[in-house]
């Protein structure tokens, strides 16, 4: 999903929910996060999308419009190929303070939708945490775009709350496997 297919989903969001403002959480948010390219790979056909601040009852109903509206195998979906996934702010696993370092962008095409991007490094570490093979690679290309820092990698995992110890293991081992890969790439010779 490029940057103007994520404006289109943000301003279809916008108007399943009567909102004017959506907290983008997974892959996509890397889009708020490099508001300048270059940016990683297209990864995703699918934006996941949360109501910012909102929890509870009013968070899964508002997960369960979008996903009907505009979500997988929806007439939006089949019409654009790409769609909306409704998750909640639980949806990841995210480092204290994150709220407070989201990225706020109303870009002209999302019709007065503010958009709330997870920052880069909060956004590196939910998808570390997570821990499947294609947020590995997510992951090592975020790195190599210069999208975060390794120092600060490890400090937004520490503080991440109830992490389980072989999770923080295994994503130490992360930061330390890319972080040395890429200091073995360095640069080109001259």
């Amino acid at each position: 999903m490029n940057r103007q297919q994520l404006h289109h989903v943000i301003r279809a969001a916008g108007a399943v929910l009567n909102i004017d403002g959506v907290l983008i959480i997974g892959s996509q948010a890397v889009h708020g996060s490099a508001l300048v390219p270059p940016i990683p790979g297209e990864y995703s056909m699918e934006a996941d999308i949360a109501l910012p601040g909102v929890s509870g009852d009013e968070a899964e109903a508002a997960a369960d419009l979008i996903d009907g509206a505009i979500g997988e195998e929806s007439l939006f979906h089949e019409t654009h190929g790409y769609y909306a996934q409704g998750v909640t702010e639980r949806t990841a696993k995210l480092p204290d303070g994150w709220q407070d370092r989201l990225i706020a962008d109303k870009a002209e095409d999302t019709n007065g939708v503010t958009a709330y991007y997870l920052e880069a490094h909060d956004l590196w570490v939910s998808k570390a945490v997570a821990g499947r093979e294609k947020d590995s690679v997510f992951c090592r290309e975020m790195l190599d775009a210069g999208l975060v820092e390794p120092e600060t990698l490890l400090g937004r995992l520490e503080s991440t709350p109830d992490l389980p110890a072989e999770v923080a293991v295994r994503v130490r081992g992360w930061v330390a496997m890319m972080n040395q890969t890429a200091e073995d790439d360095g640069p080109a010779p001259s």
